[in-house]
């Protein structure tokens, strides 16, 4: 990389090369997250820390060798909509969708009887996390096939999971989730795409979707889109909408893709950012689709796909800002900048290091404490989605349901939140050198910046966290989290080791409770309160639950550190870094606090008329 510090027209080297961060995913899910108990209690005992581990290293190398090459011209280049109406991806994502199909990776998570390796979900958080950093572009056309998968599993008659399940499950064929239309934007109560039934069985569906992410592309040979739409009867508002299975192509006699199904890309949308995705406005025309679930319950049916759908995005701000860091840390270490404040850093060297400077430290530290502590949470998050399906007892798959109810906002708007300042950070630590496209860390800021909108944005997030989640369940799955968290704090507060951090995460849940039921109080009172507080109770509630992350963090560095189990520097970094969390980034929580404290007059009071 560019050494001097002066005005030298040299050209920048591109883009800092993934490396997969398996030494921390490891120590999450073995030594913080104890996975190999976690899928014995399960009745997985096969799935040992040695399979773990191995299916790990080979996702890291196809990450890093086959998908990541593809990520800087992806991002380049582009997608385009040719003559014939057929989106065509850049250069090379063919070939690795292809490579990714062929090794099994497409069907790891898929039930085995529809040809799937029957893996559980949370093994698709580490996998995921190593192939979105490797291109978040890339792997949006296989990422919502996952959760097609299940929304078909759990709701399809058995003759359509007969038809597309397997073709789904093995990669062979992508699915997508149609929803949002130009009119109504996240109001789906004013969806006006049409369903009229047939006399084949099947229904006509005619409308026009936007937004749609690999609505259409030439990496698979089937398209299977899940629509939402209206009967001819069906009632005005969200009560009247059904969800509907339309394929690009129809399958003919042998499940193949036959003739075509009224179905087209009309536009690519031209975006900041994942240029490698196919955004599209897709029609539909008279296509033929089939009825999945019961009429007018389309939306709880979609709710399956859209709730795993969100923690695929928290996961894909966690990847987009681990690719910044790594970035971002690298450039520290080599680039020459200034001298430090404390005196020369490197003698005999014209500047120091900019890792050497406290305040490119403090934002390098920023983005560690975030990206590990997010990492916790959204791999905790599968655990619990993994509970909540397959645990042998039914009052711990519901104690798992509703943790991971609450999870799933916080997973989706936190971590999404956290991406778009880490990666804003990697451009910063890059100083000019970031604001060009030479080093390739704007296109993590461009890419991440997504992940705050699609997928309800963060806002509903928020609202769906307070309103529906918190209130709509009066308290019980609050107290769910705060019984998890409450019990850490219970199990440690004898530890003088752990001074530093279990009655700091004990005080600012006993505020989080208080708050939960002050806003509760308001919310009976005045209409606007929820919505007034929603983004600051998320907030508030995500640096808790990190805090409750770092503080399980470093009781096992204590206790490494103490046994002597080796590798300690790796502790003492872990520590370190959880005593930043808790002393740079944890005081955010109270200005969250006070903000949601304030109450609403102050947002709504000022007539609409008086903004401008």
């Amino acid at each position: 990389m560019n050494q001097d510090t002066g005005g030298s027209t040299k050209k920048h080297e591109i883009m800092h090369p993934y490396s997969a961060p398996l030494r921390d995913i490891r120590f999450v899910l073995h030594e913080v997250l104890h996975a190999e108990s976690h899928y014995a209690e399960l009745g997985r005992d096969e799935l040992n820390t040695e399979f773990i581990d191995s299916v790990l290293a080979e996702a890291a190398r196809f990450a890093e060798e086959v998908v990541a090459p593809t990520n800087e011209p992806g991002d380049r280049i582009g997608v385009r909509l040719d003559e014939s109406g057929v989106v065509v991806t850049p250069p090379g994502f063919k070939e690795a969708y292809r490579r990714f199909v062929e090794d099994g990776w497409a069907a790891l998570c898929g039930p085995a009887e529809f040809g799937g390796q029957g893996l559980p979900e949370s093994f698709g958080g580490p996998v995921g996390e190593l192939l979105v950093s490797a291109n978040m572009s890339w792997k949006l056309y296989s990422g919502l096939t996952d959760s097609a998968i299940l929304c078909l599993e759990k709701h399809a008659s058995q003759a359509l999971k007969d038809l597309y399940l397997t073709k789904l499950v093995t990669g062979e064929w992508t699915g997508t989730m149609c929803i949002t239309e130009a009119h109504a934007g996240t109001d789906l109560g004013m969806l006006r795409t049409r369903a009229e039934p047939d006399s084949e069985g099947s229904y006509r569906i005619t409308g026009e979707k936007i937004f749609i992410t690999s609505g259409d592309h030439d990496v698979a040979d089937n398209v299977v889109h899940l629509v939402l739409a209206r009967l001819p009867d069906a009632p005005a508002g969200t009560h009247g909408i059904s969800l509907f299975l339309v394929p690009k192509k129809l399958p003919d006699a042998d499940g193949a893709p036959g003739a075509s199904n009224g179905v087209r890309c009309s536009r690519l949308e031209e975006k900041l950012g994942i240029h490698g995705s196919a955004t599209c406005v897709m029609n539909f025309e008279n296509a033929r689709g089939w009825m999945v679930g019961k009429p007018n319950a389309g939306l709880k049916c979609m709710f399956v796909m859209m709730n795993h759908a969100r923690l695929w995005v928290g996961l894909q701000g966690l990847a987009q800002a681990e690719l910044s860091r790594q970035a971002a840390l690298a450039y520290a270490r080599e680039r020459r900048q200034g001298r430090a404040a404390g005196g020369r850093m490197s003698p005999g060297q014209p500047a120091d290091l900019l890792i050497e400077h406290a305040d490119v430290r403090r934002m390098l530290l920023t983005q560690k404490a975030y990206i590990e502590g997010s990492r916790l949470l959204t791999y905790f998050a599968g655990m619990e989605m993994d509970k909540a399906k397959y645990h042998p007892d039914a009052e711990e798959r519901q104690r798992a349901a509703d943790l991971l109810a609450v999870l799933t906002p916080i997973v989706k708007a936190f971590v999404t939140d956290m991406a778009v300042e880490v990666t804003s950070l990697g451009i910063q630590v890059h100083g000019g050198y970031g604001y060009v496209r030479e080093t390739g860390v704007e296109q993590f800021y461009r890419d991440t910046r997504i992940a705050c909108i699609y997928e309800g944005t963060n806002g509903i997030q928020a609202l769906d966290l307070l309103g529906r989640k918190v209130l709509g369940s009066g308290g019980q799955l609050a107290r769910r989290l705060g019984g998890l968290i409450g019990a850490f704090c219970q199990n440690h507060a004898t530890y003088e080791e752990m001074s530093d951090f279990a009655p700091r995460l004990a005080g600012l849940l006993k505020e989080w409770s208080e708050a939960t039921e002050q806003v509760a109080e308001h919310a009976a009172r005045d209409p606007h309160e929820v919505s007034a507080a929603a983004v600051d109770y998320l907030q508030l509630t995500g640096h808790l639950c990190l805090a409750w992350c770092w503080a399980k963090v470093a009781a096992v560095a204590i206790a490494a550190l103490k046994n002597d189990q080796g590798e300690a520097g790796f502790y003492q970094a872990k520590l370190a870094t959880a005593r930043f969390f808790f002393a740079r980034l944890l005081p955010r929580a109270e200005a969250h606090l006070d903000a949601l404290q304030s109450g609403s007059t102050t947002i709504m009071s000022l007539p609409a008329e008086h903004f401008g």
